[in-house]
């Protein structure tokens, strides 16, 4: 079963890092592919070009096969919907499940995805809770919850959700922003491979403190 993560990766910290190995451990994922969007469809446009948040994310995981950066969104451009990504992903790997990852806040808006049944008619669906999670605000997720949770994935099988407790990391991509913005280190809260690219390109130096 492979394992989907979206995100701005706008830097990619540590935190995206542990939980994308949570799952991988907890869920017996073969790997989890990375993928950073294009363009933000429920959230604000990343603030550096596409091309370096992946050159930063593929220096974070340098040496590792287990975690594998993808720029399919990249490459394809536009808005980044995905059951489009997991479209493209059923394609090129026909005989491998599939498993979207997904934090407690993003799946509360899951309702108001791009085709939320599409989706789960091509992949599973792990929530990663945090300690402190709650079960979703909107009763069109719960419903879906309800219906379709289930301790263990069975790997053959679509449109399961589960739920997987992860680290809790209280780490944000705006808070490194805002940092080296002010001249601050973030050493520690980013691998030092993404910090060397950071200071190589000048990244989030004109950012607001």
């Amino acid at each position: 079963m492979i394992g989907v993560l979206g995100g701005t990766f706008d830097p990619v910290h540590h935190g995206h890092l542990r939980i994308a190995l949570d799952a991988l451990e907890a869920l017996g994922l073969a790997q989890v592919r990375l993928i950073p969007l294009a363009h933000a469809v429920h959230r604000d446009q990343p603030e550096t070009p596409g091309e370096l948040r992946l050159a930063m994310l593929r220096a974070a995981l340098a040496g590792r096969r287990d975690l594998v950066a993808d720029d399919r969104e990249l490459r394809r451009g536009g808005p980044s919907y995905m059951v489009d990504t997991l479209n493209s992903l059923r394609a090129e790997f026909p005989r491998d499940s599939l498993c979207l990852l997904v934090g407690g806040d993003a799946f509360d808006g899951f309702a108001d995805w791009r085709d939320p049944q599409g989706i789960l008619a091509i992949a599973n669906l792990a929530v990663l809770q945090r300690p402190g999670y709650r079960e979703p605000d909107d009763p069109r997720v719960r419903e879906l919850l309800a219906r379709h949770r289930t301790e263990t994935l069975q790997p053959a099988a679509t449109g399961q959700i589960t739920c997987v407790p992860v680290t809790q990391l209280d780490i944000a991509a705006s808070d490194i922003r805002r940092r080296i913005a002010a001249g601050r280190s973030a050493d520690f809260l980013t691998p030092p491979a993404v910090l060397e690219l950071v200071a190589r390109h000048g990244l989030y130096r004109r950012s607001q403190p």
